[in-house]
């Protein structure tokens, strides 16, 4: 069996084997109880407390020993989905792939599974492959040993006890979370397949870890590159979100880059890095991101994408603008062309693609500063963001900088200032009919003069 073998390779380390994993003590690690959210703790010990195993796992135990705040506690056990559901009386069982319990506490919620095994004996709760060996379904349940090792990597195989403080090790994670190092658990080329968005997310690790990729296992990243095409579009949006969001957007692109792995998965980002103005106002938007997620502050996921999008947006606009169509028009067109092309890769949610047009279509308007239009365009709902996406053109030098500078003195500035801000109105104006009085008759209907 492949994975006895590889068991048998984890364990054997400099001649020696290893008689199950390494246990390390808090003394040594660092990581108290305390510092474990309240509902992980509950969700651990409610489980134990019914005779089950439970563990945190993967991504906080890593996090918290390399000094970082995990966003969110994911929690291994031997208790199967039903018998979660059983314990919490307000979880749900999701997924099909995978299936997991989501347990609610509040605002945060805790995600549980069952200790995923080798394989079965076929049917329904079989592991399943595509041709391609990505794994399709996996809902087959073993030990926590087997489990640790059908992990991808060695950093992401932890399990902290909060009832003892312990850590269980079974593949030299903690060693490598220590020495900042993304290894994958078992042969690279065949875990890549198995689930290509794995090469991604070896990719943000490293950024967010400020490490490196292990050269074993970046070896066959950019070889099996194209394997990205098989990923769907809503696992591979989801997965570019954590990279765009991790706080460490600017390096993690970066690696992408050098990876080989950023063609395709955002139409022509490649070529809008290796564009001057372009690269310039892509920077500065990851540089942006990061530093508001990593001090604490909000970061629209729309706004993300629409100011990533925002150069492919203007050279379809230009384009279609030099062909003879009208500015609106072709603006439109060419937000609906840019969307489209993301949509085919990137399955981005209807409510980010309305917010991102929004904010195209508002740079429009901030170009517009006569009459009560400067008035009406404060008062809308999205002018914050829409004004802060200005801003960005402005410091990346793709408009003139006193646009800006007017807006925001246009916001602070008295109402007598404002009206003596406003440029001279030279829209053409219609001219309005005349209401004809009764009786009266229009020139039309007037006795010619012949």
């Amino acid at each position: 069996c492949m994975l006895k073998k590889l068991i048998d390779k984890v364990r054997s380390l400099g001649g020696r084997r290893r008689a199950g994993p390494r246990v390390i003590e808090v003394g040594e690690h660092g990581v108290r109880r305390s510092h474990i959210s309240t509902p992980a703790q509950r969700v651990t010990q409610g489980l134990q407390e019914r005779g089950y195993q439970a563990f945190v796992v993967g991504g906080a135990v890593r996090d918290l020993l390399a000094d970082l705040s995990p966003k969110d506690y994911d929690i291994a056990t031997d208790a199967t989905p039903e018998q979660v559901k059983a314990v919490f009386r307000r979880a749900r069982i999701i997924g099909r792939r995978f299936r997991l319990v989501h347990v609610p506490f509040g605002d945060e919620v805790v995600e549980v599974s069952t200790f995923r095994g080798s394989g079965g004996e076929g049917g329904e709760s079989a592991q399943q492959t595509d041709e391609h060996g990505r794994i399709v379904r996996d809902n087959v349940f073993g030990s926590q040993e087997e489990d640790a090792l059908r992990r991808d990597f060695t950093v992401n195989a932890l399990f902290y006890d909060p009832s003892t403080e312990q850590i269980i090790d079974y593949c030299d994670g903690y060693a490598d979370v220590r020495a900042r190092t993304i290894r994958m658990i078992g042969v690279p080329d065949v875990r890549f397949r198995e689930d290509p968005v794995r090469m991604l997310r070896a990719v943000r690790l490293a950024a967010k870890l400020s490490g490196r990729i292990e050269p074993a296992t970046q070896a066959p990243i950019r070889q099996l590159s194209d394997l990205m095409a098989n990923v769907p579009p809503s696992r591979l949006f989801e997965e570019m979100l954590k990279l765009l969001m991790s706080g460490h957007a600017k390096s993690a692109v970066d690696r992408l880059r050098a990876e080989g792995l950023h063609h395709g998965l955002m139409p022509m980002l490649d070529l809008i890095l290796e564009q001057p103005l372009g690269e310039r106002f892509v920077t500065l938007v990851l540089e942006r991101t990061d530093q508001r997620i990593n001090t604490g502050k909000s970061v629209s996921p729309g706004f993300l994408f629409a100011a990533l999008l925002w150069h492919e947006v203007l050279v379809g606009w230009r384009a279609r603008q030099e062909s003879g169509m009208r500015e609106i028009a072709a603006l439109h067109e060419a937000m609906d062309a840019v969307v489209d092309s993301q949509i085919e890769r990137l399955a981005i949610p209807r409510r980010f693609t309305a917010d991102m047009k929004e904010l195209w279509v508002m740079q429009v308007r901030f170009e517009q500063r006569a009459g009560r239009r400067p008035y009406r365009l404060l008062e809308h709902l999205r002018f914050r963001a829409a004004y802060d996406f200005l801003l960005l053109r402005c410091d990346a030098g793709e408009i003139d900088a006193e646009i800006g500078e007017w807006w925001t003195h246009f916001q602070e500035a008295n109402p007598v200032e404002r009206e003596g801000m406003l440029q001279p109105d030279r829209s053409p104006r219609k001219r309005r009919r005349r209401r004809r009085g009764p009786g009266e008759k229009s020139a039309a209907d007037a006795p010619s003069a012949a």
